[in-house]
């Protein structure tokens, strides 16, 4: 009897500070109205580090599920370790759960101090330092998985997946700028390796959300899959490196039958008010310069909205 005695508090305690792991995430698993802020990557050089922090400053004033950010630089910033690193930091110091969704010009185009291209090299060392582990960034640690738990696909880790509620929310690798996709002769190697490779997560996720009967799934990635194919030019046709992926989307969401939403960190006109166009149950928004809040809510007729400053949806 006496050891029962010492053993049910220990026991309750366990289960005490379990819940309190898990709060962040299950406190909006019962309600299918929340929110959620998408933070595109700066476009200046000198203040790029201070729109960041004024970013995750603003997010973190809101009250947010969790908040992605779509790359950590400028195309023109370096590309240094030390960046890399001081860049984690300040996402690690977020109040919200950050997840970090990869853009181009995280690494595409990075050099090495012959002038050489980098990106391959560069790639994998923001692999290695913003990927790693099973919770997100920042104070709020929500669990997520990685595509890299498959051992054909480990090098994927940026591609991530985790739920709130009965959403799927995912990361997907697919850099502006047309995908990553060189001119140069021969083979596209990191090209049409991701290509495979997001061909199976997003077959994953849209056969995951089926069988959970998720009210959504919500994808986040760099460039825009839905925007228009490069420009032909009078010596060669560029192949338009999002048209895989983008005949994948619109047949994979034409068969769930949930909302289908792509946040991209790309806009089209930057300094226009974001909304989210719709083609069926398939919709697409761009974050432009500011941050983009995106509220879901139940009795919204297409579950999502767009939220300007003072609270208005669009």
């Amino acid at each position: 009897m006496t050891t029962k005695r010492f053993l049910l508090p220990a026991l309750l305690a366990c289960i005490v500070s379990a819940a309190m792991v898990a709060a962040p995430a299950t406190a909006w698993a019962a309600s299918q109205d929340f929110a959620f802020g998408v933070i595109g990557h700066a476009t200046g050089t000198a203040r790029s580090e201070d729109a960041l922090r004024q970013a995750i400053a603003e997010t973190d004033a809101d009250n947010l599920a969790f908040v992605v950010v779509n790359g950590i630089k400028s195309a023109s910033e370096g590309c240094d370790d030390a960046l890399y690193s001081q860049r984690h930091e300040l996402l690690a110091q977020a109040q919200n759960g950050v997840f970090m969704s990869l853009a181009g010009s995280d690494w595409i185009t990075c050099r090495d101090r012959e002038q050489r291209s980098d990106a391959i090299e560069r790639l994998a060392r923001m692999r290695d330092i913003f990927y790693s582990g099973e919770f997100s960034l920042g104070a709020s640690r929500l669990p997520l998985l990685r595509q890299s738990l498959t051992p054909k696909f480990r090098s994927y880790a940026e591609n991530t997946r985790w739920e709130v509620g009965n959403l799927l929310f995912a990361t997907v690798n697919l850099p502006a700028g047309n995908n990553h996709f060189l001119l140069d002769g021969g083979r596209n190697n990191e090209f049409e390796d991701r290509l495979i490779a997001n061909r199976n997560w997003l077959q994953h996720l849209f056969a995951f959300a089926a069988l959970k009967k998720s009210a959504a799934i919500v994808f986040f990635c760099d460039g825009n899959p839905f925007g228009p194919p490069p420009k032909r030019s009078f010596f060669r046709t560029q192949r338009d490196g999002f048209a895989e992926t983008r005949r994948l989307f619109s047949e994979l969401a034409g068969k769930f039958p949930g909302r289908v939403l792509v946040v991209y960190g790309q806009a089209a006109k930057p300094k226009a008010a974001s909304h989210i166009l719709w083609t069926g149950n398939l919709g697409n928004v761009g974050v432009g310069e500011r941050w983009l809040k995106v509220v879901v809510d139940d009795h919204l007729p297409q579950l999502f909205a767009v939220a300007d400053a003072d609270g208005e949806r669009r």
